[in-house]
């Protein structure tokens, strides 16, 4: 038996933890842990697919480009939404229809999971924190990430956790064969396309006669180490915006929604961006999809990211900034690096003439579409969202199957 007083150092523990994160003093990116656990004992959750978030609110765009997809999943099989904080949770349900709870403790995840006959557990990103639900085997976990793009995380060997992936399209799964081992790609790998660009798809006037043709400048943040560090907020952004004004273009500037969270220098450099734009007329985008956004735009200029291989389904023509960190983060060698006309610290006060050049004269037209069936597949309306769609039925079926034979061994295996 513990000590008694090694039993009450763990109470005090538990409750100044409590405290801690029910006062919100938790260090950013940690989930409060505030769970419905005492409320679930006897749930069952309705439908077989759960949606796996324990990020904190910063991330939760990574999840907002799903909510689509996932509405027209939820009217088919069924999702619920599990999360790990409560203030993420109390978000989400005032935007989506489907069932949002939180969990905080192992244990109730693993019964909740078995108890509900899951059969798909679906993952937006690699956080560590996915380990807990993926101990089950009675459900097919599925990696959908929240784009594709040809930075380093997209060939992580942090895939292999997973027993599927759901990946845009074939330059995805080439990308992966090429800088894996010991991963088969080609079986593990589902292209689905970006079924988002389906249920989100905006609309647009053409832009009116006379006025000037729009840029959409959408830097990534910083990453999280200098490896994978692509932004160029800090080194190129007021030279490239200087350049656009200068060159009689109107810019719209997308700012990521975790730039500065883990270096002040990139806060720093969005903040004299936003004056500079400001002090010119120009926008800021706030409150608009990114899709609103594309359709807004007659070119974009970005950095290595998810965005680039999203706007080919746009059509229209794309630069792509070279990194100036002097750590080298790794680009992964692909197609669409290599088309795109790409935007170095050096050049970027010429950003205004490339920009002019590719608007008007759009030399890239056919190299880009050819792309972009690469990269997304059919683009067709409502392609992407019936792969996708047709997937989640196909792996639930599998997984159905797969734990049957599971049962059926245990059974032979103790007949009892």
């Amino acid at each position: 038996m513990a000590p008694r007083g090694n039993s009450l150092k763990r109470r005090v523990r538990s409750t100044g933890g409590r405290l801690l994160r029910r006062f919100g003093l938790l260090p950013g990116g940690v989930p409060d842990g505030l769970g419905d656990d005492d409320r679930l004992t006897d749930t069952v959750l309705e439908g077989d697919v759960v949606l796996y978030f324990p990020d904190t609110l910063e991330s939760l765009y990574q999840l907002r480009d799903w909510f689509g997809p996932l509405k027209e999943l939820h009217a088919r099989r069924g999702v619920t939404i599990i999360c790990m904080d409560s203030r993420v949770a109390a978000r989400l349900r005032d935007m989506v229809t489907m069932p949002v709870i939180t969990v905080a403790r192992d244990a109730t995840l693993d019964a909740l999971i078995l108890r509900s006959s899951t059969r798909l557990i679906l993952y937006v990103n690699y956080n560590p924190l996915n380990t807990a639900p993926l101990r089950s085997r009675s459900a097919l976990h599925v990696s959908l990430l929240h784009g594709d793009s040809d930075k380093g995380v997209s060939v992580s060997n942090q895939i292999k956790a997973y027993d599927f992936s759901f990946v845009a399209g074939q330059a995805a799964i080439d990308r992966i064969e090429r800088y894996s081992t010991l991963f088969d790609a080609r079986t593990r790998c589902i292209p689905v396309g970006r079924p988002s660009l389906d249920t989100d798809r905006v609309t647009l006037p053409a832009r009116p006669e006379g006025s000037p043709p729009a840029v959409l400048y959408a830097p990534t943040w910083e990453g999280g180490q200098a490896s994978v560090a692509y932004s160029s907020l800090t080194t190129q952004s007021e030279m490239i915006v200087h350049s656009l004004l200068a060159a009689g273009l109107r810019v719209i500037y997308r700012p990521h929604p975790l730039t500065g969270v883990r270096l002040p220098e990139y806060g720093e450099a969005d903040a004299r961006l936003r004056e500079l734009l400001v002090e010119h007329g120009q926008e800021v985008s706030e409150g608009h999809s990114t899709q609103e956004d594309f359709a807004r735009a007659d070119l974009m200029i970005c950095d290595v990211s998810a965005v680039a291989t999203d706007w080919l389904s746009t059509r229209k023509p794309l630069i792509v900034t070279r990194a100036a960190s002097p750590e080298g983060p790794r680009e992964a060698a692909t197609r669409l690096l290599q088309m795109a006309p790409r935007l170095s610290a050096q050049d970027a006060p010429r950003a205004g003439e490339v920009a002019n050049e590719q608007i008007t004269e759009d030399p890239l037209a056919d190299e880009r579409r050819a792309l972009t069936e690469y990269y997304l597949g059919d683009t067709t309306p409502g392609a992407s969202l019936e792969r996708f769609l047709k997937a989640c039925d196909d792996l639930a079926v599998l997984r159905d199957e797969l734990w049957a034979s599971i049962q059926q061994n245990q059974i032979q295996e103790d007949p009892r």
